[in-house]
């Protein structure tokens, strides 16, 4: 169930463009327009474009919507994704500003089927290392890799038809690109832009994008050849905060056994009640990140007509898409024993918003230095023949071999190469959360640890860990259909058989090598010149940050490595050998049987279509993995968790197989208005990490002795797909050439939805050196001479305890406070043995195991002004559901919730005539709930409404040439998302305007 509706917004005074509309509808989806029967209208201007998407809303069969180029090589927007937004229940995720994924009807982008002229698409997307990026484990398309201007037409089909793909419960959505055959002789269009992000910091202030498109028919149109290029270079930044965790569970009441830990003078103001749930952070982390993309991507179409019953096409898809970002941090961790903090107990689940702790003048404050490199590339070659055996019966014969690989780019050290520092000079951290960013106020003591010059600097700088990682996943997928269509009088009888293999690899390592370590035992011992100090908090230009520490550092990631490699004899190369390999195959086997009829009811003209679609498929599934072998406790609550050396296979999989109808009806009630009713039942498979074999996820959160837990995730290959009952109902009302208004209900049943069952379990026979007999008589000595004991105080004590030649005097041998606290960490750490009991894990697995209903009315209206040049679109949508998250439940619990349901809006405000042509979009999107289970207390994250304003205007200055600008998120609107209550903070990001300016050149 989502939160309550917040569109605030005057849709009235911040519009923007909706440009619904297809040069064609494809003959393979909606069968029930004939491209011999369908008028050919000439796409050129905004009122064309919305005319031939109207006509085709108003043909085909079901619910489907479409949006076309204006003309050739000129698609409304620079993104597909940010072009499907405009569509009526359609939203979008967005990645650094831009859009990524789509959601249709709350089913978020893995829930919807890609293809590109029909065919699925590969998908692959492992950019980042888990802090903020993709790892390769969805089957969601990016459509960040696809350049808009090689793209004909995108189509979106919200009902189910037999000849459909399986795969898609919100909606399928298929890619058109040109074909040469549709045009006659010769023609080519080549257009460039200069494009200037407002949140550059680093990069190119201005950096070009260049396209073109060509296309060739001979005299006698037998034969043509098409060829679409396009390169784009975009150079960006972003500042963010990201929290780690939010520590949740019930309040007791301060002196009793479990309640947070205190200083002996510490006060709590606005007290939870007893039992009330409430929050604590785990860190404040402040963020840059510089990125530098670059996109190309070509296609190649080659058509032989010999025969007026023959058409041959081969297509080749080429796409690149290379990234290289750069990103520096400001991190503060929190050290759970409170001087004083203050509760927002108005939220449902209190909040601490201020936090104050000594740390003990030797406190490290991070700062993690990284480089990503990632190369994401799609590959496509496929096959197609025509063939009109009479001129009643005809077939296709389609073929394609495509895949998409998402490969580390950084050479040696795989894709992402981190070096962690630290200034150790923290003396006293407040944190301030009452306001949207987090604030962060410091006091430093330098003269133990640093230079002692009174004065944070680069000086007082010392060296932490370095990390390398390799993240990739590759995909393949064979496709093969033969369609066959039987005309008839006032029908269409379809058949056809499908077989597809789709077989994904998805792989992991990282190489961990200590420096000065997390205690910084060795501080200032980064040369000069390999730090740079700059003013982090001053990168958030729309948040005051005036009270916050604002002293930060930047490097050059490689020279930092370099020197951290040699002066401490490593190699940061990426670690061959995979802690983590999964394979996943899934061969499909479908046919289908569709037929479509025309008839009458009275008077009023009708269709109905009735099919059903035959599938089976079998899924293997293998994991490779180095197993931990062992858990070492290295500091309060830090561990290392040591692989083995040898790799285990493990192997699972399952089979199913599905019978799924459709039917269609219509009714022209009027010549003017039009009624609608849909069924149809569709499915959508578990995600590949979902359908992996291996235990993954191996981590603790503190000493169980002090009440951290350990936890795990593992796979179920076992899964079937979710199985969703689909109903449509809709009224359409076209009163002009351009004009209409529609009114639609839909309902979506789901079963088989994917669930968390948590069962406490070993895994690989690890031991729990924090519960054992060490742990155990270092918790008894601390109390028995009345010291606290958390755990920073039992490790400590743990360490004096399996270290007596070291430390004789036993608990007479402890000494209180964070110095040496920090001393001991630097130099010993504590190793499981025989006598340390079996570390339980709370392992999360998935299951089949939920149901739920989704629902919602979707309403949109188009109109153009007369003759005045003016026109306007608008849509809306609902989208509801009977499961929710429920803030107050228990953190020891996982929830089932929907996921992705907001209501969202658009509004277009147009004006053409001969020579301009002007728009202001306006895209609305509701808060909804993103995930359901973050961090150690099974916490939700919302992200909260977001709306952008984007404006187009281009000039014809002939028939040849135009020129254009574009002006996107002119309001510079910002992202954030939230756990249980609107304070508690998970991520936020402070986004800028886009500038283009271009021009067209048509021959």
């Amino acid at each position: 169930m989502k939160k309550p509706n917040r569109f605030s917004k005057s849709l009235l005074t911040q519009s923007i463009a909706l440009l619904l509309g297809t040069g064609t509808v494809m003959p393979a989806l909606a069968q029930e327009v004939s491209t011999e029967d369908t008028e050919v209208i000439q796409v050129r201007g905004m009122r064309s474009s919305m005319q031939e998407s109207m006509f085709t809303k108003r043909e085909s069969s079901g619910v489907v919507d479409a949006i076309s180029a204006e003309d050739i090589g000129k698609f409304p927007d620079t993104n597909l994704a940010e072009s499907l937004q405009r569509i009526t229940g359609v939203s979008i995720s967005r990645s650094n500003g831009e859009g990524s994924q789509v959601t249709v009807r709350g089913f978020g982008a893995d829930k919807n089927m890609i293809t590109l002229n029909g065919r699925m698409m590969p998908a692959a997307s492992a950019f980042g290392d888990g802090d903020g990026g993709f790892q390769g484990t969805g089957r969601a398309f990016d459509f960040a890799n696809l350049a808009s201007e090689s793209v004909r037409a995108v189509e979106v089909y919200k009902t189910s038809k037999a000849n459909i793909a399986t795969g898609g419960i919100g909606a399928t959505i298929n890619i058109l690109t040109a074909k040469p055959l549709d045009k006659e002789g010769f023609q080519a269009s080549v257009g460039g832009k200069g494009i200037v992000d407002t949140t550059n910091r680093t990069g190119n202030d201005v950096t070009p994008e260049v396209s073109g498109i060509f296309s060739f028919t001979n005299d006698e149109s037998t034969w043509g050849v098409g060829l679409t290029v396009s390169h784009q270079q975009r150079d960006s930044g972003s500042t963010g905060l990201l929290m780690n965790d939010w520590r949740v569970s019930p309040w007791i009441p301060l002196g009793e056994e479990g309640a947070i830990a205190m200083s002996d003078t510490g006060t709590v103001t606005n007290a939870p009640a007893e039992g009330q749930l409430f929050g604590m952070p785990n860190n404040v982390s402040y963020n840059t990140w510089d990125t530098q993309r670059t996109r190309d991507n070509a296609q190649l179409t080659l058509q032989w007509a010999p025969s007026d019953n023959i058409t041959a096409t081969v297509d080749y898809t080429y796409a690149k898409n290379d990234i290289t970002q750069e990103k520096h941090s400001k991190n503060s961790w929190f050290t759970r024993t409170t001087d004083n903090v203050t509760f927002d107990t108005n939220q449902a689940v209190a909040t601490a918003v201020v936090i104050s702790e000594a740390v003990g003048g030797t406190k490290d404050h991070n700062s993690d230095a990284t480089l990503y490199k990632q190369s994401n590339e799609l590959k496509s070659l496929g096959i197609n023949l025509e063939y009109q055996a009479t001129d009643n019966l005809s077939f296709s014969l389609d073929a394609h071999d495509s895949s998409m690989e998402s490969l580390p780019d950084g050479g040696k050290w795989g894709g992402t190469l981190t070096v962690a520092t630290a200034t150790p000079i923290g003396l006293y951290n407040t944190y301030n959360f009452e306001g949207d960013l987090p604030i962060l106020t410091q006091v430093n003591n330098d003269s133990i640890k640093g230079n002692g010059n009174g004065v944070d600097d680069v000086g007082d700088i010392g060296s932490q860990i370095m990390r390398s990682f390799w993240n990739s996943q590759t995909t393949d997928i064979k496709q093969f259909k033969l369609d066959g269509s039987l005309e008839f009088d006032d029908g269409r009888f379809d058949f056809g058989v499908e077989t597809r293999t789709m077989e994904t690899n998805q792989k992991y390592s990282e190489n961990y090598m200590p420096l000065g370590d997390w205690g910084v035992s060795n501080p200032m011992d980064v040369p000069e010149g390999l730090l740079q100090p700059y003013n982090i908090m001053a990168e958030f230009d729309d948040y005051d940050t005036s009270g916050s520490n604002q002293f930060g550092w930047t490097s050059n990631v490689v020279e930092l490595a370099d020197w951290a490699a040699q002066e401490y004899g490593h190699d940061y190369s990426y670690n061959p050998n995979f802690s983590e390999n999964h394979r996943v195959k899934e061969d499909t086997t479908a046919l289908y049987l569709q037929v479509s009829l025309k008839g009458e009811l009275g008077d009023m003209p009708t269709n109905f279509l009735a099919g059903v679609r035959y599938e089976t498929t079998d899924v293997d599934s293998t994991s490779f993995s180095l197993q931990v072998s062992q858990i070492e406790w290295l500091d309060n609550n830090d561990y290392f968790y040591r692989l083995s050396d040898n790799i285990t296979a493990i192997k699972g999989g399952t089979s199913y197989d599905h019978l799924l109808p459709s039917l269609d009806f219509d009714i022209s009630i009027t010549d003017e208005l039009k009624a609608r009713a849909s069924f149809s039942q569709t499915i959508a498979r578990a995600n590949y990490d979902q359908l992996r074999t291996a235990v993954t996820g191996i981590s603790t959160n503190g000493p169980a002795s002090t009440g951290g837990s350990a936890v795990a995730t593992a796979s179920n290959p076992a899964l079937v797909p979710l199985q969703s009952s689909n109903f449509d109902l809709s009224v359409e009302y076209y009163f002009a050439d351009t004009s209409y208004v529609s009114l639609g209900f839909y309902e979506k049943r789901v079963k088989n939805f994917i669930g968390t069952e948590q069962v406490e379990e070993p895994h690989f026979g690890l031991r729990d050196v924090t519960a054992g007999p060490r742990a155990q008589a270092a918790a008894a000595a601390l109390e028995a001479a009345g010291y606290a004991v958390d755990e920073t105080s039992l490790f400590v004590m743990t360490v004096i305890i399996d270290n007596p030649q070291d430390f004789p005097g036993g608990i007479a041998d402890y000494e209180p406070g964070i110095t040496f606290g920090e001393q001991i960490a630097a130099d010993y750490d504590v190793v499981p043995n025989a006598d340390d009991p079996e570390m339980v894990f709370l392992t999360s697995k998935p299951v089949n195991n939920k149901e739920a209903q989704i629902y919602g009315f979707e309403l949109a209206a188009q109109h153009f002004f007369a003759d005045t040049g003016f026109g306007i679109a608008a849509n809306y949508t609902t989208v509801n559901g009977d499961i929710g998250f429920d803030d107050t439940g228990s953190p020891a619990v996982s929830q089932f919730a929907l996921t992705g349901l907001s209501d969202t809006a658009n509004i277009v405000l147009m004006y053409e005539n001969d020579n301009i042509q002007t728009r202001l979009a306006y895209n609305w999107r509701d808060e909804y709930l993103a995930e359901t289970s973050r961090g150690g207390s099974r916490n939700p994250r919302y992200v909260e409404a977001y709306a952008q304003l984007d404006f187009t205007i281009s000039y014809q200055v002939n028939e040849q040439l135009s020129v254009s600008f574009e002006g996107l998120n002119l309001s510079e609107e910002n992202s954030r998302s939230h756990g249980r209550s609107e304070r508690q903070v998970w991520d936020l990001y402070d986004l800028g305007a886009r500038y283009q300016l271009g021009a067209r050149y048509t021959f």
